[in-house]
């Protein structure tokens, strides 16, 4: 059983998470983070060194809930392919997902921090890496099995449909038009039959 340091720790990290992901690391004020807690700032500090150490902790919880997701859709049961296009179904409802995480976590503190905190920034290109990793993971399986081709290394591929993936994220969120989404990955559903399918 829990301490109540401990479910105050991981309240105060639940509570503010959504807040950093939607303000960003430099808007986020001590302010909204009181607010949003109910608590001091010193019961915050008590509980966290410092605003860095409070915002990697908010980072990694969505984090982790996004990973969490990824692995869900790609341990999947069926061939790579399926997997696959389960992954990019995900993706086509992806908003719907992060909108209690107050935004993409890559998105908004991959940005956000790169100017700002290279803790933070390290932490998202690992997010990035893993989640590549992840998906190069099926592509390889689906090479071994002789359920698909593919024209680059797994890794490669894996980094490419990502990129494109998180373009779409990216523009949907600036333009405020989930089209941007749906029809890259419409596209990508397409460009996988055609490029990789055996």
């Amino acid at each position: 059983m829990s301490t109540k340091a401990e479910r105050t720790t991981a309240y105060i990290i639940e509570t503010v998470a959504p807040i950093f992901n939607k303000l960003g690391y430099v808007g986020t004020s001590m302010s909204d983070l009181t607010e949003a807690t109910g608590l001091t700032k010193g019961a915050i500090y008590g509980n966290f060194e410092n605003k860095d150490s409070l915002a990697l902790a908010a980072f990694e919880y969505n984090s982790k809930k996004l990973l969490s997701e990824i692995d869900d859709k790609l341990s999947s049961s069926g061939t790579s392919l399926q997997k696959l296009f389960v992954l990019t179904n995900f993706y086509r409802h992806y908003d719907t997902f992060i909108e209690e995480l107050g935004g993409c976590p890559i998105l908004n503190i991959g940005i956000d921090a790169n100017h700002n905190n290279s803790q933070l920034l390290a932490a998202t290109r690992e997010t990035i890496k893993t989640i590549e990793g992840k998906i190069a993971l099926v592509l390889e399986n689906g090479l071994n099995n002789n359920e698909l081709r593919l024209p680059v290394t797994p890794l490669q591929f894996s980094k490419q449909l990502f990129t494109m993936i998180q373009g779409a994220v990216a523009m949907a969120t600036i333009m405020g038009d989930r089209k941007y989404l749906l029809n890259t990955v419409t596209y990508l559903d397409q460009l996988i039959v055609r490029e990789i399918k055996k």
